[in-house]
């Protein structure tokens, strides 16, 4: 470790002042940290060379990184093989991540998904197409593909790869159409209204279309995943939509259930979102082809990120408006599914347990329920459980070398976690 006092740096040939970055700032550079890292890449068939990357990401500690874009015939003190040393200035305060950059590293791979989406459903019903188009122009991060992505260049390194696969690419496309499905048939059995601030496929073009839309993306997502012929990843994606099955089974007898356990919860929780994300981060690491622990890190990444994911998401029913949610508030507690903040409330305050039993029969007990979850503590407790979670996530990630992808990848678990700062 070098410790500097300057505003410009040397590296080789090459000389960073002010650097353009996501964080948008003109500070000087000595108040950011500056790490040097290289990627392998192949020449030729027999010699391999390191190549060092620009890729510059804002991280949760509120650190700018900064990689040189152009091979260096040195790089810090000449070193041009093997992990290269680093300078960690800290930036004297934190910003929070934003949601525009959080996948920025990874924009061009996101490009090409939302152009292959549509060719997937095909041109053959003119209904689906336009369902289609309405669903996968509806906006959305892109979260779970974003995360096929980011872990296969993660992984990708550790094995020379130089790109990424075919296979890479289709499994993030089909992860995507079975997300998109999972939340079509979710609409239907919830009869919700709005998703995104916008009407329902269901509310526009009937049950039956909407039902059938879902069928056949999950249909055409699993013939897409049999022609990868990797019976790993098969069985791996076909256990993800058993598992939405089992997660709507399991909610909807346990509706108004104040005996459910916090453990129940979690399963339920990894059934119906944890289960397709951490299945899009092992099959990512699969299609790389990293050793068998390396691939069972980033499904426990992908699980732990997941149950995080939906804690805050329960968290913030009850925390956000009807206009942030893009749904009535506290509209999971009005339907009797009891998440974390809930569980956690009945532990402290008995009368919930009444309220919520009688099935909000009383005008204002709604109301009541909600202001008892955040006056017991449920909240706090939730969101503790959510950073344990979050803990697991970052600790699962620290088998991947240092890079903009595993950078994106914590970023990930921070921006989750900031949700509910």
């Amino acid at each position: 470790m070098m410790s500097v006092i300057c505003q410009t740096l040397d590296f080789g040939r090459h000389v960073l002042d002010h650097v353009a970055c996501d964080c948008s700032s003109n500070t000087p550079l000595d108040r950011y940290t500056i790490r040097s890292h290289v990627k392998p890449c192949t020449k030729s068939r027999k010699r391999r060379h390191q190549t060092p990357t620009l890729v510059c990401s804002r991280r949760n500690v509120g650190q700018c990184r900064v990689f040189s874009t152009t091979k260096s015939e040195t790089a810090l003190n000449g070193i041009t093989g093997g992990p290269q040393p680093f300078l960690e200035l800290r930036k004297e305060s934190k910003s929070p991540i934003s949601s525009t950059n959080l996948f920025e590293v990874v924009a061009d791979d996101l490009q090409k998904l939302n152009q292959n989406l549509l060719s997937m459903v095909g041109k053959e019903n003119p209904a689906l197409v336009s369902a289609a188009q309405r669903i996968f122009g509806a906006g959305g991060k892109r979260m779970r593909p974003a995360l096929v992505f980011l872990v296969s260049r993660a992984t990708a390194g550790l094995v020379g790869l130089e790109d990424l696969t075919v296979e890479h690419r289709r499994l993030a496309e089909i992860i995507e159409m079975i997300h998109t499905a999972s939340l079509i048939h979710d609409d239907v059995l919830d009869d919700s209204d709005m998703r995104r601030g916008k009407e329902t496929l269901h509310q526009l073009y009937g049950t039956r279309v909407a039902v059938l839309a879902g069928d056949f993306m999950f249909a055409q997502s699993s013939w897409c995943l049999a022609n990868l012929e990797n019976l790993e990843v098969i069985k791996l994606i076909s256990q993800v939509i058993k598992d939405f099955a089992s997660g709507e089974i399991k909610q909807a007898s346990s509706l108004f259930d104040c005996e459910v356990e916090l453990e129940e919860y979690l399963i339920k929780s990894y059934y119906k979102t944890a289960s397709l994300i951490a299945a899009s981060t092992k099959g990512a690491a699969i299609f790389s082809g990293v050793d068998r622990d390396t691939t069972k890190k980033m499904y426990e990444y992908g699980r732990n990120l997941g149950l995080s994911f939906q804690i805050v998401d329960d968290i913030l029913d009850f925390t956000q408006s009807t206009k942030q949610l893009g749904k009535p508030a506290g509209s999971d507690l009005a339907k009797g599914n009891l998440t974390a903040p809930v569980i956690f409330a009945l532990e402290r305050d008995p009368k919930l347990k009444d309220i919520i039993e009688s099935e909000f029969s009383e005008p204002g007990s709604l109301d009541e329920a909600i202001g008892i979850v955040k006056s017991s503590g449920g909240i706090e407790r939730a969101q503790e459980l959510a950073k344990q979670k979050a803990d697991l996530a970052i600790q699962n990630l620290q088998c991947l070398p240092p890079s903009a992808f595993r950078s994106a990848l914590e970023d990930m678990v921070t921006f989750n976690l900031e949700r509910i700062d």
